[in-house]
């Protein structure tokens, strides 16, 4: 007989100080040129939606974004190595776009290292496009790696 072992619940808030050290720790053990704690402060301190998911009371990934006018930008999305692949970086995508549509935001952008295909895949299957590349845009050990720049088209129901 097979069992199945019930899904733990997640939930998606606003990221808090206390989330930070968590935050941190995610963010330094998935890039090789993360974000500063300062970073993530300014981000909250510009009034930003910084948000995390939470699984099992545990940060399991946070997404930051910034709102201007009727275009935001995705400046952040992580997931923990620990719980990738269990759908919890669509969840946070989802939960940007539902926010960038309810403040009446025509598109949304973001930008990506070409290397990240997991990331790339995930916004290509929720209608990202590429509409740009910025070269020498991230930092990397043998000088700077171009960027990805990629919208999505935002549509209103009524």
């Amino acid at each position: 007989m097979i069992m199945l072992m019930p899904r733990p619940s997640v939930l998606i808030r606003e990221m808090n100080i206390e989330d930070l050290s968590m935050v941190l720790d995610i963010e330094r053990r998935s890039y090789e040129f993360p974000w500063s704690h300062g970073a993530f402060r300014d981000c909250q301190l510009a009034g930003y939606q910084c948000l995390v998911l939470i699984r099992e009371d545990q940060v399991a990934g946070y997404a930051v974004l910034s709102i201007a006018a009727s275009e935001a930008h995705i400046l952040n999305l992580c997931t923990d190595q620990e719980f990738r692949a269990l759908g919890y970086g669509e969840r946070l995508l989802e939960e940007l776009l539902h926010r960038a549509r309810s403040a009446s935001v025509r598109e949304i952008f973001l930008e990506v290292r070409p290397t990240n295909e997991a990331a790339i895949a995930l916004y290509n299957k929720k209608g990202f496009y590429q509409i740009a590349a910025r070269p020498a845009y991230y930092q990397a050990h043998d000088g700077r790696e171009s960027a990805l720049v990629l919208a999505k088209k935002l549509i209103f129901s009524n």
